[in-house]
């Protein structure tokens, strides 16, 4: 009842349905589209930096690979980054607020002082330091426990790990905030008098009634961390080729613009694609962070 009467408060205005609508196509488009490409659509062809045509919508790269192909696969690998980076930040996030909201004192104290620490730490360099350090070791004992998908994608997974990580902050402090004050409700008092654990008014009192904000900021993260995986792929920190990233895209893209001819498809369609992408989670989540926020 509540996910469907938020669902319908959210979806009023036509313009949060056309944000809705382009989520669902590129969603779609990125999981399935990749598989109904043919073979030498996939490969490096004859042409080399063919512009938009009807067989090829977005033009080709430097190799002859169909950029509409590659979109795709940018679009499959920053979502896929950008929902579990947020899952990591949301459990962890979550956790730690919640522990320290509902513990007070020294203990809150003292969490949020690391929290505060955390967030001084340049994000860059926390980031090449787990790739630096983790990639060959994850790499090599994906190598030998015969886990070959890990080995194609430790990249990835460090990075997931890595921006979920750096996103929980801010969902630390918000839940923490959401916790000081429902702590000394009568509801979290009754059920103290009734002997129940800390972990079980955690879980079944204090976490049900800030589920609807954390909600709220997980749609904002998902951008975020999306934006954030996209600026180190263009930096050539994140996904390295022949793997792709709307990120990647761009900074190939970038890389192809000289003073004789500027290969604009290379740049406009991934940009055009991450835009539509970032601008419709945003304001989905402006709409939710209006329908449930408890001031209101």
């Amino acid at each position: 009842m509540f996910e469907h009467g938020a669902a319908s408060q959210v979806l009023r205005r036509p313009a949060a349905k056309l944000c809705a609508g382009v989520l669902i196509v590129i969603a779609l488009a990125a999981a399935l589209g990749p598989e109904f490409f043919p073979i030498d659509y996939r490969e490096p062809g004859p042409l080399q930096y063919a512009p938009p045509s009807w067989s090829h919508p977005f033009g080709t790269d430097l190799n002859g690979r169909d950029v509409f192909y590659r979109v795709l696969l940018g679009a499959r690998v920053s979502l896929m980054v950008g929902l579990a980076g947020a899952a990591v930040s949301l459990f962890i996030g979550t956790a730690y607020g919640l522990i320290a909201g509902y513990a007070g004192g020294r203990t809150d104290h003292g969490m949020m002082r690391v929290v505060d620490i955390l967030y001084s730490v340049p994000r860059l360099i926390f980031i090449l330091i787990f790739i630096n350090a983790f990639d060959g070791h994850l790499r090599a004992f994906a190598s030998h426990m015969n886990w070959l998908w890990l080995v194609d994608y430790s990249r990835i997974v460090i990075l997931v790990a890595t921006l979920g990580i750096i996103e929980w902050l801010t969902m630390a402090r918000i839940v923490r905030g959401q916790v000081l004050s429902l702590k000394e409700r009568t509801f979290v008092q009754a059920a103290r008098v009734l002997g129940q654990s800390h972990a079980r008014i955690m879980l079944c009192h204090l976490l049900p009634n800030i589920f609807p904000i954390v909600i709220v900021y997980l749609t904002l993260t998902v951008p975020a961390v999306i934006l954030d995986e996209s600026f180190l792929s263009f930096l050539g920190l994140g996904i390295q080729p022949p793997q792709a990233s709307w990120g990647s895209l761009l900074s190939e893209g970038a890389q192809a613009i000289n003073p004789l001819r500027i290969y604009w498809w290379l740049l406009f369609f991934p940009a055009v694609t991450m835009s539509a992408t970032l601008l419709a989670l945003n304001y989905l989540g402006d709409r939710l962070r209006d329908t449930l926020d408890p001031r209101r």
